[in-house]
């Protein structure tokens, strides 16, 4: 009976064991990579990754840009494989991201320097992007930017 009695100890502490070796290997929320997402997705689109982009943007994507003017997935795709500009810097901060279920929303700035005709222009844009998961995967539905005093 006391090899049974330890054999069932024993068995019981297996899960324990695999549940705290689990917790180590800390799972990314989803903030975290939404975050992630939306920096590679800068990233992406001063690399001109169009293939990267249509992955994130939904088929159904819209966007406002800081204009006023609006663009589908297949306008901002263009914009992306088109862009001609030397960019020396873009930096993403200032994130704020509340998750609803199967939707997000994700809050940050952009910080863009550039340069044109020998000049350091520096910019600065606030964004609002709408996620939905789907298959697994974060993916954009909607975007509104727009552009905010910035300082070199």
């Amino acid at each position: 009976m006391a090899w049974r009695d330890t054999l069932l100890c024993l068995l019981a502490l297996v899960p324990a064991v695999s549940a705290s070796g689990a917790q180590s290997q800390r799972a990314r929320s989803d903030q975290e990579i939404l975050i992630q997402l939306e920096q590679d997705w800068d990233a992406a689109f001063h690399r001109k990754d169009v293939g990267f982009i249509e992955n994130v943007l939904a088929d159904e994507f819209m966007a406002t840009y800081g204009d006023g003017s609006r663009g589908d997935k297949a306008k901002e795709l263009a914009i992306a494989a088109t862009l001609n500009e030397q960019i020396e810097s873009s930096t993403l901060d200032e994130f704020t991201v509340k998750v609803y279920g199967d939707t997000a929303v994700v809050w940050f700035t952009q910080h863009l320097i550039r340069r044109s005709q020998g000049q350091t222009l520096a910019s600065a844009s606030r964004y609002v992007d709408v996620f939905v998961i789907r298959d697994g995967r974060w993916q954009c539905v909607a975007s509104q930017s727009t552009r905010v005093a910035a300082a070199v």
